[in-house]
């Protein structure tokens, strides 16, 4: 393995090879799709943040809060993106 894998692997730095919940990266993929107007593509990769949640019963209290209040939010976007005429 080269030096530029290892340290992209986290191996030389010490640094965890993963640095976000699988959750917040499905959220990315969410928003982008929603800036993209891809909202067949965005309500697939909310269901899919659901299922991360929802399995990940060994979360803190306070992170499982942080993960669903993102959600909550997230199709929140996706209703006023379906709905832009709609009064707030």
């Amino acid at each position: 393995m080269s030096e530029t894998e290892e340290v992209a692997r986290g191996s030389l730095t010490g640094a965890p090879r993963y640095s976000r919940r699988l959750s917040d990266k499905v959220l990315i993929a969410f928003h982008h799709a929603c800036d993209l107007s891809d909202l067949d593509a965005a309500e697939q990769l909310l269901q899919t943040c659901e299922m991360v949640l929802n399995r990940r019963a060994t979360d803190s209290d306070m992170n499982r809060r942080r993960g669903m209040d993102a959600l909550v939010a997230a199709h929140e976007r996706l209703w006023l993106l379906r709905h832009p005429n709609t009064e707030n």
